[in-house]
């Protein structure tokens, strides 16, 4: 049976082969850096214990490194399952929900005259990069010197001129015994209505050539020279070879420098691809005239799991980036995502490089905003939340593009970081009059900075209680890392332990997600710093060691007594809570005071304090002198949690 021209290729992009290969082998996790799609584990093809078979997930291919076996994810399927290409074809199908189609028996000719459609394509692109060194592109070649672009780039992407006359294309094509009739399919040239003579589609334009992953000229682009032409770009209509929404422009050059960079760009147009890769970012696509669709988001993802979606500084650009957020929310998992990267206003790519260099597009593009930022920022800026109708309005907005993350993991990690921006939002220090203006995030802007005179008065103006946080958060991730046994007791606590500093946050998943990997026998502590490593792509327990007292700390060695880290552990957790829960009491309190203040407001703040003063006073040195027991003061703070005691009770 002949299948469809694209459909094995659909087919394995719908499909991780990591997965796929993950039924039949157990995936080494000291050696596989699952973050970049690299999978190492014993070969289920020949008898071994050492991770020789290499699964490179971006790429969709195997290795062996004993036996030599190889292939894609059909190639494994024949091979582990003993079936036949129609039979693996189908396995797969069901897999990735794709109907297999029936079977068709002019199927093998519409994939011959797909064959004979790409050859004509290529014909068509010498021609116009022949016209491009004649007199009629003088203007074109002048564009192009003006643009700053060499002969090497323009060799490279293989630029083109379509002449500003009726029918160069189709009777250089018809002369070399090209039909019409292929020329239209092929998108080449337009039939008038009239029954007139076939005129060619791209006249008076710079030609850009559009490959597929496979590297076949599928499509062009052009760019007119006439100012007043009515469209400034065109592209080829959809063809048996061009489907625009399935397809990126340099696609495959991108797919191979990703590999290196581990980064993919996504630009707005072609002129960006090209200014971003004459700067040496090679890694750049674009989509083809249209807002990005769901097929081009999982091309996108196979080539990198956090493309950057780098938008121009304008209004339609910073419109299509919030389009974006909804077709994305539903499809993302975990390490799957997008940053956004909006540039300075009236800039592109182009401009930006030729003005400021490529190191200002590589900090850029090294500050893109996570795609929560850009979620809030849309549901809040030019807003003002000065009823409690309005802010329940947020709050159901809200909930409604959260509901449609459908990786329940992630959905809990976005709503986490939607409340804490909410919090923040919603704190005295931040209510103000005038709409919401975003802070540096991705517009660029800045946020004014606002204050209420209960700011004075507050118990929390009075502390830098951000860095006791950040402190506390480093102690508990640092002797979790040093005694795994024991964090995986408190796993749950670990997990709801609020943390707030994004690059602990970081340390904090990859600690959770690599709790449950083997990490029995004495060098535990090891295993687990190397998982998190792999994940991180930095050393965990490094980063913590920055902080002096962490670095100190007599339990917190890599020698320290397992029993005395793990109650550090506990104390760190529970003294943690306390503070978290007493801050929140007294921001609500605060909030209370722009009113007038009562006796039951007084007592709760009063509370409070003693709350925070009780979690923190003990020393976390234990058996210094005055001391107390460390086992009696835990259970004493873990019943002040769960008394909350600051919290204001029916008297």
């Amino acid at each position: 049976m002949s299948l469809p021209d694209g459909f094995i290729e659909e087919l394995r992009t719908r499909l991780s082969i990591a997965q796929v290969a993950g039924r039949k082998v157990t995936w080494d996790t000291r050696k596989s850096n699952i973050g970049k799609g690299d999978y190492w584990a014993p070969c289920p093809f020949h008898q071994e214990k050492s991770a020789s078979f290499h699964v490179d997930d971006r790429k969709g291919f195997y290795y062996c490194f004993g036996c030599h076996a190889k292939g894609d994810a059909l190639t494994f399927v024949r091979e582990t399952e003993n079936v036949g290409f129609m039979e693996a074809v189908e396995i797969l199908a069901r897999e990735a929900g794709m109907p297999v189609p029936k079977q068709d028996p002019v199927a093998q000719k519409k994939a011959d005259r797909r064959t004979i459609l790409a050859d004509i394509m290529e014909q068509a692109l010498q021609f116009y990069r022949m016209q491009l060194k004649t007199n009629l592109a003088t203007t074109a070649r002048e564009y192009l010197e003006k643009r700053g672009m060499p002969l090497d780039i323009q060799d490279r992407f293989e630029i083109g001129y379509a002449a500003d006359t009726r029918a160069a294309l189709f009777q250089h094509l018809t002369g070399k015994g090209i039909s019409a009739a292929d020329l239209d399919e092929a998108g080449l040239c337009v039939k008038p209505d009239d029954g007139g003579s076939p005129f060619d589609r791209f006249r008076g334009r710079i030609i850009f050539p559009i490959r597929d992953a496979r590297g076949r000229c599928i499509a062009f682009g052009g760019r007119a020279m006439d100012p007043n032409a009515r469209a400034k770009y065109l592209n080829s209509p959809e063809t048996p070879l061009f489907d625009k929404g399935r397809s990126l422009y340099n696609h495959g050059p991108a797919r191979e420098a990703a590999g290196k960079t581990q980064s993919l760009i996504v630009a707005e147009g072609y002129m960006d691809v090209i200014a971003l890769a004459q700067a040496g970012f090679n890694h750049a696509v674009a989509p083809l005239g249209t807002a990005i669709t769901e097929n081009q988001l999982h091309l996108m993802w196979r080539i990198a799991p956090e493309p950057i979606i780098a938008l121009d500084g304008d209004t339609a650009g910073i419109r299509a980036a919030r389009r974006l957020i909804d077709l994305a929310l539903p499809l993302m998992e975990a390490g799957k995502s997008l940053r956004f990267v909006v540039l300075p206003e009236g800039q592109d790519p182009d401009d930006l490089l030729k003005s400021s260099g490529p190191q200002a597009m590589q900090d850029l593009l090294d500050a893109a905003q996570p795609m929560v930022t850009l979620l809030w920022e849309r549901e809040v800026e030019g807003k003002v939340f000065d009823s409690p109708e309005r802010r329940a309005a947020l709050d159901t907005s809200l909930r409604a593009a959260l509901s449609t993350i459908k990786d329940p993991s992630l959905r809990t990690h976005y709503t986490a970081a939607i409340k804490e921006l909410r919090a923040e939002l919603f704190a005295p220090k931040n209510r103000r009059d005038a709409p919401w203006q975003p802070g540096k995030g991705a517009w660029g802007k800045k946020t004014p900075q606002a204050a209420t005179s209960g700011t004075k008065l507050s118990i929390l103006g009075q502390t830098a209680v951000s860095d006791t946080f950040r402190l506390r958060e480093a102690l508990i991730l640092a002797a979790a890392i040093r005694n795994p046994k024991a964090a995986l007791v408190r796993e749950t606590a670990l997990e709801k332990s609020p943390i707030a500093a994004p690059d602990l946050i970081k340390i904090q998943s990859a600690l959770l997600a690599s709790l449950h990997l083997d990490l029995s026998g004495e060098d535990a502590s090891g295993r687990l710093i190397s998982a998190m490593t792999d994940r991180l792509g930095f050393n965990p327990m490094d980063h913590l060691l920055t902080l002096a007292p962490v670095r100190i700390h007599p339990h917190l060695k890599p020698d320290a007594d397992p029993d005395l880290i793990a109650l550090t552990l506990s104390e760190e957790l529970v003294k943690h809570a306390a503070n978290k829960g007493a801050e929140a009491e007294l921001r609500e309190a605060e909030r209370d005071m722009e009113g007038l203040a009562d006796e039951g407001l007084t007592w709760r703040i009063q509370q409070a304090s003693e709350a925070r003063a009780e979690a923190t006073k003990a020393s976390v040195n234990p058996g210094g002198e005055g001391s107390e027991d460390r086992e009696n003061l835990s259970q004493q703070l873990q019943k002040l949690i769960d008394d909350q005691i600051w919290v204001k009770k029916k008297r």
